[in-house]
């Protein structure tokens, strides 16, 4: 099964959770969920997962739990198709 690893910035507390953009690798993500309690690492996984088309379980933080910048693995896709997926139109 495929597995993409990509690299993330986090902005919590956005008016919306969207996909900002992606330049030199780097998928920027607004969410409207605080960085509290782990609140916007919870919200990052579930807006992946819904424009990935994976469940939740397959989308995970490796590193980055307490920062801004993360690098995020999602299993059932490559790192191409998901940031196809991801950019903005």
């Amino acid at each position: 099964m495929p597995e993409a690893h990509l690299k993330v910035r986090v902005q919590p507390g956005a008016r919306a959770s969207e996909v900002a953009g992606v330049a030199q690798g780097v998928v920027r993500i607004r969410v409207t969920a605080p960085a509290h309690e782990g609140r916007a690492n919870q919200a990052l996984v579930e807006l992946l997962a819904d424009l990935l088309g994976v469940p939740r379980s397959r989308v995970r933080i490796l590193r980055g739990a307490a920062s801004r910048d993360k690098v995020v693995a999602v299993d059932g896709v490559t790192e191409e198709e998901a940031v196809r997926k991801l950019t903005p139109r």
